[in-house]
């Protein structure tokens, strides 16, 4: 018994079919895997960000002015901005961070947003002194 033209025809049309899903599927797997990884470097960048405005405390960060800088440490250009907003009550500042980045010539950003008082923690930190005694 052999395989007539048609029945050849039909299942090479068949296997072409399932090839090309699997391709497309992983196609798509990846980009959204690419796609994730600068997810997570923006949101780094947003880390990296807040943790120096923490450290240096809101009221020293907006005497620098300097809202907003690029980030090049993970390979594809990050910008990103930060806005305060004066809460009125016990030196609380909303402080907000934009990151954006092109990828494929389309715009992306994320946004994060928090709370932070006035202090910063570098003073918040207790002086250490070291005593000698004779």
């Amino acid at each position: 018994m052999g395989f007539s033209l048609v029945e050849t025809l039909m299942a090479t049309l068949i296997l072409s079919g399932s090839v090309l899903a699997l391709a497309t599927i992983s196609t798509n797997a990846l980009t959204d895997t690419t796609r994730n990884a600068h997810y997570e470097q923006a949101a780094a960048v947003i880390d990296q960000q807040l943790s120096m405005i923490d450290y240096v405390g809101i009221d020293q960060f907006l005497k620098l002015e300097q809202m907003e800088g690029d980030n090049e440490d993970f390979g594809t250009a990050y910008h990103w901005k930060a806005s305060t907003e004066y809460e009125g009550t016990d030196n609380l500042y909303i402080v907000t961070i934009t990151v954006t980045w092109v990828e494929r010539n389309r715009p992306y950003s994320v946004t994060a947003q928090t709370m932070l008082d006035g202090m910063s923690q570098a003073a918040a930190a207790p002086a250490t002194s070291e005593t000698v005694q004779p």
